[in-house]
Parts: C-alpha cells; sequence; structure tokens
C-alpha cells in the first residue's frame, strides 16, 4: 500500500532477527518508560494539495507579525526579492558537497566568490567554506587557536562578548580540555589592563597561570558599542597568543576591519548580510584568517586553477576534514557548510555592493541614533554606559520595564531585547522614521 516505504514488514523482521530483538519497541528498552510518549501523534488525516496549502496559511496565520527594534546577534535587514528565487532554482537548491570539481564548477564557483567578499570585508588573508553559524564558528576559532598553540589550553573572551557566544564556547571548551576564562568589562568595554594582568607569564612574585593560547573579543559588542581596540593586538601577540575578534559582518562596510585591528583570526555570523531572521535559522558562520595560520584552519578552501586547456577551473584547494585525513589530525568534522547559506550572502553583497553595504549600515547607524537621542530626551531612559555604538544600544528605563515590554508586544512592536532593568534597541535601514517616533511614543506614555 506505501509503496514509497523502502522496508517492508519481511524487511524489518530479517533485520530484527540479526539483531536479536522481537519488536522495533525493543531498541528503546534503555529509555525508561515514564519518559516515553504515550500518546497519539495529533497528526491529520491524509488531504488534497489544495487542503495542505490551505492548512499551512491558516497555521501562519498564526504568526503576529512585529516590527522589529530587536538585535543581540540577529537583525532585521532587507532581503532583495531576487535572492529566494535564485537560491531556489534546483541546481543551488539540492546541490551537495562539491567532491568531483569537473561536475561542480558552478557551485566551487559561488564558494570562492564568497570567500573573496568575506577576506576583503574582514580585512584577512584566508577564508573559509564557511561554518554553521556565528557562534559555532567563535568555538571553532577557539579551537584552532588551541592547536595552534600547541602546549597552551587557556582560552580568553571579553565579558562584552555576545552571552550566547560564550556559551557556545564553554561547551565546545568543557568538551576539548580547554581553560576558558572571562576579561572583565570596565563602563561597557574590554578591560585592556585586566588583559594585560591575565597575559602575564608566571614569575616567582606571581600566580597568574601560564600559557594563553588565544584571546576573544567582539566588534561591536554586545551592547552595541564600538570598542577602541588599540593596543590589544599587540599585548596579546607579546604573549605569544593569538587575537581573535567576532564581528557583526555587516557593520564592517564603514568599520575599522579586524585586519585593521591586527587580527590573526576573524569570526562571526553572516546573518546581518540580508538572511531573515527566521525564527534562528539557518544562518550562515564565516571565518578568516592570516595566511600562517591557514593549515589551522577548520572546513574547507575553495581556490582557481587553470585546466590543461588553459581554461578557468575551480578546484578544492584545502579540505583537513576527517573524512579526508586521520581523524586526530582533522581540524573539524562539519559534514555540512551551509554553502547555500553562503550563496545567499555572496548574491546579497553581489546586489549591494561596496556602496549599498555602506549605505544600509549607515542608515542603521542614524536610526539607532535619533532613537537613542529621542528616548533620552523622555527623562525615562539613560544610557548605561556613555560609549560610541552603532546601530544598537543598551538603556535603563526608569519603571516598569517588563510592563513596557509588553506593551510594546500588545501593539506590534518587537521592543528590543530585554537586558537587566533596561533594553538592547537595534534599528536597521528597515526602520522609517514613523515607526521609530511610534515607539518613542509608546515610551512616553
Amino acid at each position: 500500500m506505501h509503496k514509497y516505504f523502502p522496508h517492508t514488514e519481511k524487511d524489518l523482521q530479517a533485520m530484527m532477527d540479526v539483531v536479536g530483538i522481537k519488536s522495533l519497541n525493543d531498541l528503546y528498552a534503555d529509555v525508561p518508560e515514564q519518559i516515553r510518549f504515550q500518546g497519539d501523534y495529533q497528526l491529520p488525516s491524509e488531504m488534497s494539495e489544495m487542503e495542505v496549502r490551505q492548512l499551512f496559511e491558516q497555521l501562519g496565520a498564526q504568526n503576529k507579525v512585529l516590527t522589529c527594534f530587536a538585535g543581540a546577534g540577529v537583525y532585521d535587514h532587507y532581503t532583495p526579492a531576487v535572492i529566494p528565487q535564485l537560491l531556489q532554482r534546483s541546481e543551488f537548491l539540492t546541490s551537495y558537497t562539491p567532491y568531483q570539481a569537473e561536475i561542480s564548477q558552478g557551485t566551487l564557483h559561488y564558494i570562492f566568490e564568497y570567500q573573496s567578499m568575506m577576506a576583503e570585508l574582514t580585512g584577512m588573508d584566508i577564508s573559509n567554506a564557511s561554518m554553521y553559524d556565528g557562534t559555532t564558528a567563535a568555538a571553532e576559532a577557539m579551537m584552532m587557536a588551541v592547536a595552534a598553540g600547541k602546549k597552551q589550553n587557556r582560552f580568553l573572551v571579553s565579558e562584552t562578548v555576545d552571552p550566547k557566544t560564550v556559551a557556545v564556547m564553554k561547551t565546545y571548551a568543557h568538551f576539548h580540555g580547554i581553560e576558558l576564562e572571562m576579561i572583565p568589562q570596565k563602563d561597557g568595554v574590554t578591560d585592556l589592563s585586566a588583559l594585560q594582568s591575565l597575559l602575564s607569564p608566571l614569575t616567582p612574585h606571581s600566580s597568574a597561570p601560564q600559557g594563553v593560547a588565544g584571546v576573544m573579543v567582539q566588534q561591536p559588542n554586545y551592547y552595541g558599542i564600538v570598542e577602541d581596540y588599540s593596543g590589544f593586538a599587540e599585548a596579546v601577540h607579546d604573549a605569544k597568543s593569538l587575537f581573535v575578534m567576532n564581528s557583526v559582518i555587516a557593520d564592517l562596510a564603514v568599520l575599522k576591519t579586524p585586519g585593521e585591528w591586527g587580527a590573526d583570526i576573524a569570526v562571526g555570523d553572516g546573518q546581518s548580510l540580508g538572511i531573515p531572521m527566521q525564527w534562528g535559522g539557518p544562518y550562515v558562520g564565516y571565518m578568516c584568517c592570516t595566511e600562517k595560520l591557514i593549515r589551522k584552519m577548520p572546513g574547507r578552501i575553495v581556490g582557481k586553477t587553470v585546466d590543461n586547456r588553459g581554461q578557468r577551473a575551480f578546484v578544492l584547494t584545502l579540505q583537513a576534514r576527517e573524512q579526508h585525513i586521520r581523524r586526530q589530525k582533522a581540524t573539524s568534522n562539519i559534514c555540512s557548510n551551509q554553502s547555500l547559506m553562503a550563496l545567499f550572502v555572496t548574491i546579497y553583497c553581489s546586489l549591494m555592493g561596496r556602496q549599498g553595504l555602506k549605505e544600509a549600515a549607515e542608515l542603521s547607524y542614524a536610526g539607532a541614533h535619533y532613537l537613542c537621542d529621542e528616548l533620552l530626551k523622555t527623562g525615562r531612559f539613560h544610557l548605561v554606559y556613555d560609549q560610541p555604538f552603532f546601530n544598537e544600544f543598551y538603556v535603563r528605563y526608569d519603571g516598569d520595564a517588563d510592563a513596557l515590554y509588553r506593551r510594546f508586544t500588545e501593539r506590534g512592536i518587537l521592543g528590543g531585547v530585554r537586558h537587566g532593568d533596561g533594553f538592547l534597541f537595534a534599528v536597521t535601514e528597515k526602520r522609517t522614521k514613523e515607526e521609530i517616533d511610534g515607539l518613542i511614543k509608546m515610551s512616553n506614555e
């Protein structure tokens, strides 16, 4: 009756006989009875195509779409309509890992262009062929630094790095024997003197531990502040450590790049390059580094060469993964690099161009500063840190912040991210002056 089911009852029984069980339920004998699902799945009966479409339209109508002033790592940027149309082409949507270069030239070509764009935006020498997302890219950068540092297994992270990123890094560190330590912040920015103290080598008069493999900071940081990292690279390199910078990639269209700050590794999420927020993913992580670290970089690198006829050709130049070399020598076990999302940001960057990326960033900056200035004028909001910020800022609210947040939501606004007794507000190029003024009016009621 079900011609698409791969196994018949006879097939299943034969397999169960081989492994020595009487029923499929025996496979879950180790799962306690009290935590097993005992009910029926809420699956509807069969439907026609039209009925299925109507069902999903009804389900989608239950979502309440809010005007977004939230950020904290995920931003509501505009997606040009051409991108999803191109992504849905079958040669992109269904393509898999380009193992055979001779039949994967299209895939390898756009990955090469992606790498070129990421390297240019970060000011670094090398980019890999994308990562799963920004948080895991940060964790991979930590492990990359430890691998490059050989016997050094301490890694320092600024307290101004996104807590979600730090949480993922702690998980990776725990299972890889890495000592993760936090660099204290001061007035919303990384404390350079505290970092220098943590980097200090062991002396007869000091109990400071030795061996720091790397240091990670964020730009802009979790509070939206644009930090001044003058002297950081020098301090880190003097300690024979690697300097890692985690950045909102779209902001690098106008901000000083990690390469200009002297970073050895640049990581982050590519979501800000037009990828819709879409309830948390899929996104794409980027990782770039200096040329001397290329052999320590996880993932793949696509290169350009010529074939035996002198024609341009793209190849997998480097892929130090467990599928290609000894497992203990692999730098990563990432089997899917989500290159479809790498293609997404590649199309976005090619459509926007240098000027378009810059204009989107400048509009976001202008909108955020207008919102901040007007909120401060109400007398009910106060900047927590008096520091330069980009398109996101942290303010304290004199009043019931939870009640204000509920008011925003009830009136169709996602009013920032609640943090402490205040809000992290973010503005992108999508927010109009009327929308911003509406939020200001609600805040002053």
